[in-house]
């Protein structure tokens, strides 16, 4: 077994009564940790059980019991006594280990040096553990005890920021060398970008896009390529014999809140899908925004999160109930009904088993998809067309690459020729209705184009 000297003096810390317990961490957060970094052997220490869902793991705690585990890629998980369950990674910010009727979540720890420079502490985690019914909530603390680079120092990163007082300013020029660079797509001035500054603007792309983050899809087996054949060349959830199966397009204004917008509307075209239009919900990204634990508020998040446990475990509430404002607003108490989550999972069944194929299945078999994707700056200005990035820059701008989440409603060919024509993903937007295609935009499917089909997310709602 290796040994940092840092895990030796932190496992040490960890066994005392009580921890001066810091605050959790959130989605988005600057943490950077990769499958690697997170492999290999855990001990959880688990504080005092029997709790509800509504446990501060930010008040000081103490440990009651301890539990190894191991964590072989991509997803298998092994306690001390051989038992199996299953683990995944969420994105590059934490993960979550289901095993023995117990659900632990947990997001990567990480040390802010200055406003560049992030230190990214993958083998440390906390959060929260309960039964997999919701019951029996505690918290807890991970320590990875071996594992490949445990022994190694902390990964250190450089941040890069933009000017977020900066204002935006439309690139005319730009715009003009999108549209004669190719004849994909077409681009257009959009003057709801009047008077937003470069901050609004990266907020309304989504969170922070961190280098080697996206896995490539996988190769799909032979059965999964043969049920894929046999779908239908065109289908759109927003006309499935005349009939819609997909909420209203909406606008996050400047909030970061994508990963929330897109989340309840996973929810709520499920429920459409699941029972045939009798309800037709519109659920509150603002609650989420401002009450969940599992998300940053107006700086990211993330769907299997959020439309998946946040749904599971707290529920979502309708929209009527607390209402968008776009902003922090402080969570308060509501009592209206909570519309929870079933099941949730990376299309798949874990981080990086996506592919193509394996989302046009889960799309025409249960509904639509949400989904994350790298937003560069040539994106803001699309206005019709096939999407794929130009690999042009705008100069006036400079741009930090975000991780957007938006829905995958539909799919299919340019001129409705699956022989001669472009494959494109349907894909609803969270930028209203006057973007691109009346709030929709059609990218180029089938290529990974902006790594779209490197992480979707499916969730079964609880009816």
């Amino acid at each position: 077994m290796l040994w940092s000297y840092s895990n030796r003096r932190l496992l040490a810390f960890c066994t005392i009564v009580v921890w001066a317990h810091c605050g959790l961490a959130s989605a988005d957060t600057p943490a950077n940790c990769s499958f690697d970094a997170i492999s290999g052997k855990w001990m959880f220490y688990i504080g005092p059980g029997g709790h509800t869902n509504k446990i501060n793991c930010s008040q000081p705690w103490h440990s009651v019991s301890q539990w190894s585990v191991m964590l072989h890629f991509p997803d298998v998980a092994v306690d001390k006594n051989g038992l199996t369950g299953f683990w995944t990674l969420i994105y590059n910010q934490g993960f979550e280990v289901v095993i023995h009727g117990r659900k632990f979540f947990g997001f990567s720890d990480y040390e802010v040096i200055s406003r560049k420079h992030v230190i990214s502490l993958c083998n440390i985690t906390k959060g929260w553990v309960h039964n997999s019914d919701g019951r029996n909530w505690a918290c807890f603390r991970g320590v990875r005890v071996s594992g490949p680079g445990v022994a190694d120092p902390p990964a250190s990163y450089t941040v890069e920021n933009v000017d977020e007082k900066r204002l935006y300013k439309q690139n005319e020029d730009f715009i003009e060398k999108i549209n004669q660079y190719q004849s994909s797509w077409n681009a257009k001035r959009y003057s709801m970008y009047d008077n937003l500054t470069m901050g609004d603007i990266q907020r309304r792309a989504g969170g922070r896009k961190w280098k080697n983050a996206y896995p490539p899809p996988t190769i799909p087996d032979e059965k999964t390529r043969a049920e894929s054949a046999n779908l239908p060349d065109h289908f759109d959830w927003r006309n499935v014999g005349g009939v819609s199966f997909v909420p209203p397009v909406r606008d996050q204004g400047i909030c970061g809140s994508c990963y929330a917008f897109a989340s309840t509307a996973l929810q709520e075209s499920r429920y459409r899908v699941l029972t045939n239009n009798s309800i037709r919900l519109v659920l509150s990204p603002q609650e989420i925004v401002s009450c969940s634990m599992y998300s940053q508020k107006c700086d990211g998040g993330f769907p299997y999160l959020i439309a998946g446990k946040y749904g599971q475990d707290f529920g979502l509430v309708d929209d009527s109930c607390f209402p968008y404002t776009e902003y922090n607003e402080p969570c308060r108490p509501v009592t209206c009904r909570r519309f929870k989550t079933s099941d949730y999972r990376y299309i798949g069944g874990f981080y990086g088993a996506c592919n193509e194929d394996l989302m046009k299945i889960e799309l025409l078999r249960n509904g639509p998809v949400a989904v994350s994707f790298e937003v560069y700056d040539d994106f803001l200005y699309y206005r019709g067309g096939i999407y794929k990035h130009t690999m042009l820059t705008d100069r006036y701008n400079p741009w930090q690459t975000t991780n957007h989440v938006v829905l995958v409603v539909g799919y299919g060919y340019a001129g409705d020729d699956p022989d001669t024509g472009e494959k494109y993903w349907i894909v609803q937007n969270t930028w209203g209705e006057s973007w691109g295609m009346e709030g929709y935009f059609k990218i180029r499917r089938g290529t990974n184009e902006c790594h779209i089909e490197s992480m979707a997310v499916a969730t079964l709602p609880r009816p």
